[in-house]
């Protein structure tokens, strides 16, 4: 799950990309408004954290511009500019979610969780195929009831599957996932998390859909 965080304090942010990467997400840092439009127009984001005060304008400048272009990426507001009237012209402007400082960095994570659930239209945080589920929120795994032991980057290539079965998904939108651009990207880190995931689960758990992707295989396939 990759998303955007848009925060001009230096140790916040720095907080909050190593607080969210340990809660299982992929975070792209940025500190001000014009990087984050260059970052909303190159990248695909699952959800966007969105300070208000920011040092060449509002962050409320950047939803309303993402709104405009008919961008329905969840968006959650994260300022010390928590008076009702501050949440209401927020939420009004578009924003899904606010959060005032200080937060609880848990409570964030839930409340992001929360919103790309929604948006994807799922009722539960709790993924599951074929006797595999997976639980977002504490970062644990079953395979037939037996504790699944996954690293990181191996849970997140199996979320990214399970949260489209019926999909295929591409060896890019995988990368993008796993990696923030800060990272580097081995070039066959996915088909190396693939062979990892086929050796735990099956070689035919994951088919591999020549020159697209990769999907789930169907109970049977």
């Amino acid at each position: 799950m990759r998303i955007l965080v848009v925060e001009d304090d230096e140790m916040l942010l720095d907080g909050l990309t190593v607080g969210l990467g340990l809660a299982g997400f992929t975070v792209d840092p940025v500190s001000t408004c014009e990087d984050a439009h260059a970052a909303l127009s190159a990248q695909r984001y699952d959800a966007v954290v969105l300070d208000l005060m920011l040092p060449d304008g509002s962050g409320l400048d950047v939803l309303e511009t993402l709104r405009g272009a008919r961008n329905a990426t969840p968006v959650l507001l994260l300022t010390a500019r928590d008076q009702v009237p501050d949440r209401i012209r927020g939420l009004d402007a578009g924003a899904d979610d606010y959060v005032g400082k200080p937060f609880d960095l848990d409570e964030l994570a839930a409340r992001l969780r929360a919103l790309v659930r929604r948006g994807a239209g799922r009722p539960t945080a709790r993924l599951e195929w074929r006797g595999v589920v997976l639980d977002p929120a504490q970062l644990t795994s079953s395979h037939h009831g037996a504790a699944l032991k996954l690293t990181r980057r191996e849970f997140a290539v199996l979320r990214t599957l399970m949260e489209r079965p019926a999909a295929t998904v591409s060896r890019t939108a995988l990368e993008e996932a796993l990696y923030g651009w800060q990272e580097e990207v081995e070039s066959n880190a996915v088909e190396v998390h693939v062979h990892h995931l086929r050796s735990k689960l099956g070689a035919d758990f994951i088919k591999t859909v020549r020159g697209m992707g990769y999907r789930l295989a169907e109970e049977g396939a």
